[in-house]
């Protein structure tokens, strides 16, 4: 019998497990796919926080050493940072360190956690669905202007980064709820 074939019998124990090792594939593979996301919009938050960092700095010299203002590099420093927020967001979730009940948590029988679980991640999923529709309108809204400074590059851009965001993070919010993390309740005292 090859890999993803049904077993033959048809008897419905059969069955429950061929569902269960298929759902537990599904799983791991949604797990791989999250823990590459998460890592992926980690290195670019990580990324936009050496360019604005760098950026600040060559600011501070060419405004009070060379007296000649770099008009450009400050809304860039303000992009970076934008894009730093969105992309951290979703390894905050991911973590669990975002919304959180952790009194209730505490407090509650085993089950009844499952189910703050899904609570907090239909809420957070609302948000960030929120986050998502707004913000691409709001990007497409400034795809017709331009950045000061930078007259050739649209605020589209700039923008944009609440949607991106807001995709990864979904993702986020979803692993969490299939392999929980709770690092903040860990280290809270």
């Amino acid at each position: 019998m090859n890999r993803g074939a049904r077993p033959r019998s048809t008897g419905s124990r059969a069955l429950f497990f061929y569902d269960l090792s298929h759902a537990s594939l599904m799983k791991s593979a949604f797990l791989r796919f999250d823990q590459w996301t998460s890592s992926l919009s980690m290195a670019v938050a990580c990324l936009m926080l050496v360019i604005a960092s760098a950026l600040g700095v060559f600011q501070i010299v060419t405004r009070f050493v060379l007296e000649q203002p770099a008009e450009w590099s400050e809304i860039l420093i303000r992009v970076s940072l934008i894009w730093m927020v969105f992309m951290g967001i979703p390894t905050a979730f991911r973590q669990g360190a975002m919304v959180s009940v952790d009194v209730l948590y505490r407090w509650s029988p085993p089950k009844m956690r499952r189910v703050l679980d899904w609570l907090v991640c239909l809420a957070a999923l609302t948000l960030i669905c929120v986050i998502i529709w707004w913000g691409w309108d709001y990007a497409k809204r400034g795809g017709v202007q331009s950045m000061a400074g930078l007259e050739s590059i649209s605020m589209f851009w700039a923008y944009v980064a609440m949607p991106v965001g807001g995709l990864f993070s979904v993702i986020g919010i979803v692993g969490n709820l299939l392999d929980p993390q709770r690092q903040e309740l860990e280290t809270a005292q």
